[in-house]
């Protein structure tokens, strides 16, 4: 099945334009020919940690090598000189950066070097690179210095994040200190703006600027209108002007930028959830899109008596073209253990296929080398083998899928993660409940004690009334017995107290989830997965604080909770205020991917609307719960 069209006919998605960025720089900085015959110039590619992590999620190793790309390294890595080869840069405009650049050139490690700063550089140390290369004798080998505005990560082709790496200079603890000094957070506001405006210039639109009153997301939006107002204001030198603008599609289309601040929903980073990517980010390894998992996890225990055997790390990619992750990577959790047992199902069938094709062609077992030869060679086979290539990836997708997903079922199990999503439902939409919060405390088989942290701190958040001091004594003792760090509690405590002066808590909508009796076809024997006393629970659509915040903005609502944001129109036109269906909604504080699949279930919806989603950082309860903890030690 292929996956439903996007509405990205509007324009090309972020991700489409940050690629095209990054071939293009790949490409000295020049449009890569289509279809030529001319075999690409050999390279070497030189990034800090920065410019890896925006690389890694667009293109492979293998499009880097189809590219050119020879090697790829990182600046502060011992690297060999290779006089005789051109080398692009893609790196931050740092101190020690730049002098790193400065010893290669005197050092004349390549035979050119095109320098491309992933944020613009200053003056100051662009003359510190001049005089490097004049004292080295080496001015002409610095062939082009470009600033390329990519100072931010693409992750889907409706979602981005500022930055992995460092990301705590601007996480939710950062920003939320109490003995945070006006220059820090000066600072902080400066780094969020500068990735947000590298955001904007890739994209090649002025937005439409939304936000909240009298907190960091406020000062984001005051920032980067100033920036975008000046650099509008340099005509000569804008960069929303000529050939930026003429690649947009989006000259005419100012896309409205609503700022959230984390504060406005505290519940949902710590909800226990029941979609598969969002499930995956919060009980495995996953980060920019790559999931790294224990091998074996899951699979048969070794034989009583034998050395455990060691586990190796094993690390799957899950990827724009995997059509299996792209379908379900938003379905609920049993739905996606049905659909893999489907795919397994329908691959059996053709494995004699496989077998046979295997034999004509006298390849034996898994032998992935000659079969990747083989695909280079397809158009020579009879068309009887032009299946195997694509067969063969089928199976390597759906091995990655079982692997993958029996690893989430186990948590689910051992956990009772089913419990805790649907009772947590229940608490944030204000449902009678059917068991006592504190019986799931209690129950030793229930969870770790970070669940049952995250289950009673929405009790807290999303209860109207605090429990009353005697009441949450009672529960913070089984909370301690369970073996609860009780520091993430404190700092809630002032959090509402705060909030409570300040403005109505978030309403989470009646949300509910319905059970949907049990699993038909994955309760088969013979099914990969045993999903016995697993709930089979299916999600109904309902609207999360940051969605609904963006709904009243997008479709001009009145609302209590929206009708004071403030509006920042970089380019003066107001009044012009057409929102042409597209938005971009941006989470100061740290985001997740509960919020990201909310809002693509709203976008669906609503017809020619195309929704993208941003945060400071991307975090999974554990980490959220890890940052509340430090500000509540005391």
């Amino acid at each position: 099945a292929s996956s439903p069209p996007t509405t990205s006919k509007m324009a090309a998605s972020v991700r489409e334009k940050q690629t095209v960025a990054l071939k293009r720089m790949l490409n000295f900085n020049a449009p890569p020919l289509k279809n030529t015959a001319a075999e690409p110039v050999w390279k070497v590619l030189i990034y800090d940690r920065f410019g890896q992590d925006i690389i890694s999620p667009l293109l492979s190793v293998k499009e880097l090598r189809d590219m050119g790309i020879t090697l790829h390294l990182l600046l502060h890595s011992d690297r060999d000189p290779i006089p005789d080869v051109p080398a692009i840069y893609f790196i931050m405009p740092t101190e020690e950066n730049i002098d790193r650049i400065c010893q290669d050139l005197r050092n004349q490690l390549y035979e050119s070097y095109f320098l491309n700063f992933i944020s613009a550089i200053s003056r100051s140390k662009l003359e510190d690179i001049a005089s490097a290369a004049l004292a080295a004798n080496a001015v002409s080998q610095v062939t082009k210095v470009y600033d390329q505005y990519l100072n931010f990560i693409t992750l889907e082709d409706d979602m981005f994040v500022l930055c992995h790496q460092n990301k705590e200079l601007i996480s939710y603890h950062a920003i939320n200190r109490a003995d945070i000094q006006d220059t820090d957070m000066e600072a902080i506001m400066d780094t969020i703006v500068d990735s947000l405006f590298c955001f904007f210039v890739t994209l090649g639109a002025v937005p439409i600027i939304r936000c909240p009153r009298g907190n960091a997301a406020e000062m984001v939006a005051v920032k980067l209108d100033k920036k975008l107002r000046e650099n509008l204001r340099d005509a000569r030198n804008s960069l929303f002007t000529g050939d930026n603008m003429a690649t947009g599609q989006f000259s005419f289309q100012r896309p409205l930028f609503v700022l959230a601040d984390r504060n406005v929903d505290m519940a949902t980073p710590l909800h226990h959830t029941w979609t598969y990517q969002a499930l995956i980010h919060d009980v495995l390894d996953f980060q920019l899109n790559r999931v790294a998992m224990e091998e074996g996890a899951g699979a048969e225990p070794s034989p009583a008596g034998a050395r455990p055997k060691k586990k190796n790390r094993k690390t799957y990619d899950l990827t724009a073209a995997d059509r299996f992750w792209q379908k379900h990577k938003g379905s609920p959790f049993p739905e996606v253990a049905e659909s893999v047992q489907e795919e397994l199902d329908t691959y059996r069938a053709q494995e004699d296929e496989v077998k046979r094709l295997k034999s004509i062609m006298g390849l034996e077992g898994e032998d992935e080398g000659a079969i990747s030869m083989l695909s280079d060679n397809t158009a020579k086979l009879t068309s009887a083998v032009s299946s195997l290539p694509e067969l063969l990836e089928k199976k390597r997708l759906i091995d990655l899928h079982t692997n993958v997903a029996t690893a989430v079922l186990d948590h689910i199990k051992s956990r009772k993660l089913d419990v805790y999503f649907e009772y947590e439902e229940k608490l944030m939409s204000k449902s009678t409940l059917d068991k006592s919060l504190l019986d799931i405390i209690s129950d030793p088989d229930a969870g770790t004690p970070e669940d049952k942290m995250r289950l009673f701190l929405i009790y807290y958040i999303a209860a109207l009334q605090a429990p009353s001091e005697s009441d949450l004594e009672q529960y913070k003792t089984a909370l301690l017995d369970a073996g609860c760090d009780l520091s993430p509690l404190n700092y809630i405590k002032q959090w509402k107290a705060f909030t409570k002066m300040a403005a109505t808590p978030a309403n989470y909508g009646n949300s509910g989830v319905k059970p949907m009796g049990l699993f038909s076809r994955v309760m088969n024997t013979g099914s990969q997965f045993v999903m016995e006393g697993v709930k089979n629970l299916v999600l109904k659509q309902h609207n999360l604080p940051v969605t609904r915040i963006l709904d009243n903005l997008m479709e001009m609502k009145s609302n209590p909770e929206t009708d004071d944001y403030r509006y920042f129109d970089p380019k003066m036109l107001r009044g012009s205020e057409r929102y042409d269906g597209f938005a971009i909604v941006f989470v100061v504080g740290g985001g997740n991917y509960i919020e990201y699949q909310n809002l693509v279930d709203y976008a669906k919806v609503k017809q020619g609307k195309k929704v993208v989603y941003g945060c400071s950082e991307l975090f999974n309860a554990a980490q959220f719960i890890k940052q509340l903890s430090q500000l509540g030690q005391k």
